[in-house]
């Protein structure tokens, strides 16, 4: 009787460890003892491994779906997984020394699961919470099964093999899970997602299980062949079911985004909603504002407006008294050029007498300087006075304007005008007494310059102009 192992093909059962895949027509044969002498032992336990695995996975799948319901703990294909998923994991893995003894447990790097993919952080979690296990291999072994549960196993691996630099802390550099093996394994695990395992690990003993792989599972007689046409069919029609829950499972989470989505717009919307009635509200106390401005800005006009005609009455009045001092410094600019003419044909008869009078004539020039600067002084006094008697009069005015907005105050307020107004009469008066002043001095330098133009014999054309500045 002639033995298949699903295109595989048996001659020796002492060689079955030693089954490696042919070149031709995938068809697969075998190595003999004296091929294996030149072969790297690793490369020959992970091809074996890998071969395990995917007889393991196809086994798993096809018997599954000719189960046709929900696998459990006690299912053997499944076990058999199992058994060989712990042999691909503890192939190459570190040994690790402790005080009390050894440690070679695969626990170590699907416990590293966690840190590189978010979600394996709940499996963990219940792994650990499990109160039976005790020993790391135990953890690991319940990890499987849960994983498989969850239908995560391949992304969780993925994500593992992924990561050789942190895997290097586990495993030798040869081991399965380094090598392309790992990754072919790990794509081999997406195609148990169509299966639907139901697996108590609460109550199971998982630290002290033997695993051993089974290879009788794996052997077939010739006359079960004659069945394949009738299990592919059923695992057709399976695999048309499997397909028909995927898309109605895929639709379901369809469905599930999209009223998520719709409760999400509809949040929304009601936000929006809510955020434009205020800015409505906003919109009404803005317009009610910008009216209030506006009254307000009117009234400030026209306040302004009647400031502006005070001012316009003021400044006319200003250039009124202007020209009339203008009219008579014209009056006053003429005389003295009359005088200046009739004084001019006295020149001949005080050039004698200036010529005498020069030694004084420094003395005078002096005397003027003095003079002018007083005049100045006199004059900035004046226009410091004239700023405060505007001011006062602006003080009169705002003084003023609020007696009439307020009518208790109005004692105070007459108060500080009498003393505004008696203020202004003693500026008043220190302007006419500085004018009297002014006009003395002007009496005196009018005195002086006759004087010299008495006294003097001779004179220069710049002498004449000094006697017509000082005589103007």
């Amino acid at each position: 009787m002639t033995f298949q192992v699903w295109g595989w093909r048996r001659e020796d059962a002492s060689q079955v460890l030693a089954w490696v895949p042919d070149a031709e027509g995938g068809r697969r044969g075998m190595l003999t003892r004296r091929s294996l002498a030149t072969k790297d032992p690793t490369a020959v336990e992970r091809a074996n491994l890998l071969n395990m695995a995917k007889l393991s996975i196809k086994g798993l799948i096809e018997s599954a779906l000719s189960f046709g319901r929900t696998l459990d703990s006690d299912y053997p294909p499944l076990q058999q997984f199992f058994v060989v998923m712990e042999h691909c994991l503890k192939h190459g893995l570190k040994v690790r020394k402790s005080f009390l003894s050894y440690n070679k447990t695969i626990w170590g790097p699907l416990e590293l699961v966690e840190k590189l993919y978010p979600e394996a952080e709940e499996i963990g979690a219940s792994v650990r919470d499990l109160p039976g296990l005790k020993t790391p291999l135990g953890r690991a072994r319940a990890w499987l099964r849960l994983a498989l549960m969850q239908k995560k196993m391949a992304d969780y691996l993925r994500c593992l093999i992924i990561q050789r630099d942190l895997l290097s802390e586990f495993y030798e550099y040869h081991a399965l899970m380094m090598e392309e093996e790992g990754a072919v394994i790990v794509g081999l695990l997406v195609g148990l997602n169509v299966i639907d395992a139901n697996l108590c690990v609460k109550g199971e003993d998982l630290d002290s299980q033997v695993g051993v792989i089974d290879f009788s599972m794996y052997l077939k007689n010739e006359e079960d062949i004659g069945n394949k046409e009738r299990n592919v069919q059923i695992a057709a029609i399976l695999d048309q079911k499997n397909y028909v829950e995927e898309l109605n499972r895929q639709l379901n989470s369809t469905v599930s985004s999209l009223h998520s989505r719709v409760d999400s717009l509809e949040k929304s919307n009601t936000k929006l909603i809510e955020e434009l009635a205020i800015a409505k509200n906003n919109i009404i106390k803005l317009q009610e504002e910008n009216h209030q401005l506006r009254n307000e800005n009117k009234l400030i006009l026209m306040k302004t407006q009647q400031h502006i005609e005070v001012t316009k009455v003021d400044v006319e009045t200003e250039l009124q008294t202007y020209k009339h001092s203008r009219q008579g410094l014209d009056e006053m600019y003429n005389e003295a050029r009359r005088q200046l003419r009739d004084e001019s044909q006295l020149r001949q008869d005080v050039e004698n007498e200036l010529a005498v009078q020069v030694s004084m004539k420094h003395e005078i020039e002096l005397a003027m300087k003095l003079l002018e600067k007083d005049i100045h002084e006199k004059q900035d006094t004046l226009i410091g006075l004239r700023q405060q008697l505007e001011e006062v009069k602006a003080i009169n005015i705002e003084m003023y304007q609020k007696l009439q907005g307020s009518e208790d105050g109005l004692k105070e307020k007459n108060e500080i005008i009498a003393r505004l107004e008696e203020k202004t009469n003693k500026i008043t008066a220190a302007m006419r007494q500085l004018e009297q002043s002014d006009n003395d001095l002007l009496t005196q330098t009018r005195t002086i310059a006759m004087s010299l133009v008495k006294c003097a014999s001779s004179d220069t054309q710049d002498q004449y102009k000094l006697v017509k500045d000082i005589s103007f």
